[in-house]
């Protein structure tokens, strides 16, 4: 009887083990869940949405020139990423999302690993925040979520960020060209 309680504890133990690590990875994944957003959809006059997974994006940079010093750029950046993501929504008037959907973002983002590096306010353009993902000392991810009183705009990059080069990344694979200083990373000298 003992033999069985003792590898039944043993067993349960591994269990919740697996469940534990299972559950890390999950929370240490860069991927926001934007699809509460979807029902915003109907009221938009447009909208954009971005869904360039691992397979795809290096598939998609193959196609890019070495040679071109432009297209070599983004090439370069796109190597390890894990995915992009952009959903955007613009409305014909004010008032078309609330406050809560924009919350139901920003609670993902408020997980441990997720820092706010940029927050901007203005009553009259609109607000944008960035967010950064650091697991062991990396950037893992990027959030960007952007808003006007018209218009809500999520971008997410998943994978490791060199935040010299992001701002190459806009106007390429979906990113909108957002004209935001990122804060530079400390080199070693």
């Amino acid at each position: 009887m003992k033999l069985l309680t003792n590898t039944t504890l043993k067993a349960a133990l591994l269990v919740l083990l697996t469940i534990a690590a299972t559950a890390s990875v999950r929370a240490q994944d860069a991927r926001i869940q934007t699809s509460q957003l979807d029902a915003l959809a109907a009221k938009a006059s447009e909208t954009v949405d971005v869904n360039i997974d691992e397979s795809l994006m290096q598939m998609t940079a193959r196609f890019l020139s070495s040679k071109d010093p432009d297209e070599a750029k983004v090439k370069a950046l796109v190597n390890g990423l894990k995915g992009i993501y952009v959903k955007s929504f613009e409305f014909e008037s004010e008032g078309q999302y609330s406050a809560a959907d924009l919350e139901s973002i920003r609670v993902q983002l408020r997980g441990s690993a997720w820092s706010k590096v940029v927050n901007i306010n203005s009553k009259k353009e609109g607000s944008i925040e960035v967010y950064l993902m650091h697991v062991a000392g990396n950037i893992n991810g990027l959030a960007v979520l952007a808003f006007e009183p018209k218009e809500i705009m999520v971008v997410n990059i998943v994978g490791p960020v060199d935040l010299e080069k992001l701002s190459d990344l806009e106007g390429n694979f979906g990113v909108p060209v957002l004209g935001i200083e990122y804060p530079r990373a400390k080199r070693k000298n």
